[in-house]
């Protein structure tokens, strides 16, 4: 199983200096609006389309709002970006380092990128660094990976970490409209291709289909089953429900059943789809809190498969979970750090209240 082990992010965002921050296999993060937790998140966004093609790096900096609205309170007063992310898998550990400065044009570009890989069975030694060079405003990880093995093995590990948000339910949102039948293989990261996604697995997955629907039946009661149907090279997520002889479809959906739908279909699809690491942005919005207690059961399910981190502001959710799996995110000054809560340390505390009453009484922090 692929896990981050280890992770340094200098000058992004409002993280001025993350320094070795260790992950656990399950990563709550809890704080303030403002604190941080959608920035770390973001970081890995920006990795996703850093490494994922050889063109679309400089996309995303325009997009984000160029350079200076990536960099801690701007080019004046940081002008890099520094990351060492440590992948670990069952036969070492596998790095990735880069240093994105501040160019003309208020863009980044690569002053270092390297991968290396150290394997468990072999102590002692230093493996030497493999090198892209510097002065490259896109990846090279991409054009590398085809001749050279190291590369290709990193490379497509990072491609497994991958970032989720459903946010975007609106009326006319591509997850409410109909998407290629052949574009179902994995569930994007906005969940627009929900119905061909979940199509795939009545296709080639009954029994991961039929978990989904039983799930989803926990806190749907009135949902009976899905109707999918390829028609001409596209599908339409559409249910029908008890009682009724109607066919419903995602336009009818109130936003926290897509929503709910899309978690669902995500964390419960068969674990050999599992991303290897995987964020959600406020899973809990717009969720009634038994749908809330049904998608902590499913994060620790799937957390035997997948390291796994969820922003969240929902009390109900952090109650599910061991302080152990807890990441606090405040503001000290002008930058976000980012600690873990242990169970030792908050023992006489939690004779007495819940992790949630913790969070509210300022205790373990996490508040404005």
């Amino acid at each position: 199983m692929v896990k981050i082990n280890s992770l340094t992010i200098k000058g992004f965002k409002s993280i001025q200096n993350l320094e070795e921050f260790k992950p656990g296999q399950i990563n709550i993060m809890i704080g303030s609006n403002g604190a941080g937790k959608s920035n770390f998140i973001s970081f890995f966004r920006m990795l996703s389309w850093c490494v994922s093609s050889t063109d679309q790096f400089q996309n995303f900096i325009a997009d984000a709002g160029y350079a200076s609205a990536l960099l801690f309170d701007g080019s004046e007063i940081t002008r890099e970006i520094d990351a060492h992310l440590v992948l670990e898998t069952d036969s070492g550990l596998n790095e990735y380092v880069s240093r994105l400065v501040h160019g003309s044009g208020d863009i980044l570009f690569f002053a270092d990128e390297r991968v290396r890989f150290s394997n468990k069975a072999i102590s002692g030694l230093s493996p030497r660094w493999i090198s892209f060079g510097a002065g490259h405003k896109e990846s090279k990880m991409y054009e590398h990976s085809a001749n050279n093995s190291t590369v290709r093995a990193i490379f497509n590990l990072l491609r497994k970490v991958v970032v989720y948000q459903f946010h975007n339910t609106s009326p006319k949102a591509p997850i409410r409209n109909r998407w290629a039948t052949n574009d179902g293989k994995w569930l994007k990261e906005n969940g627009n291709n929900l119905g061909s996604f979940i199509f795939r697995l009545y296709e080639e997955s009954p029994s991961d289909y039929k978990r989904i629907v039983k799930f989803l039946r926990l806190s749907l009661p009135f949902f009976d089953d899905f109707v999918l149907e390829d028609e001409r090279g596209s599908v339409l997520l559409k249910w029908k429900e008890h009682g009724s002889p109607k066919i419903f479809d995602a336009s009818q959906a109130s936003d926290g059943m897509l929503r709910y739908v899309a978690l669902v279909a995500l964390l419960a699809q068969p674990p050999q789809s599992l991303p290897a690491v995987m964020f959600i942005d406020e899973p809990e919005l717009g969720l009634h809190p038994a749908a809330i207690e049904s998608i902590a059961g499913m994060i620790k399910t799937a957390s035997r498969h997948c390291q796994l981190f969820i922003s969240t502001q929902s009390p109900a959710l952090v109650d599910m979970f061991e302080p152990e799996d807890i990441v606090v995110v405040e503001r000290k000054e002008r930058a976000s750090v980012f600690k873990h809560l242990s169970s030792v340390d908050l023992e006489r505390w939690l004779e007495e209240y819940s992790l949630s009453e913790l969070w509210e009484k300022n205790v373990i922090g996490g508040q404005p």
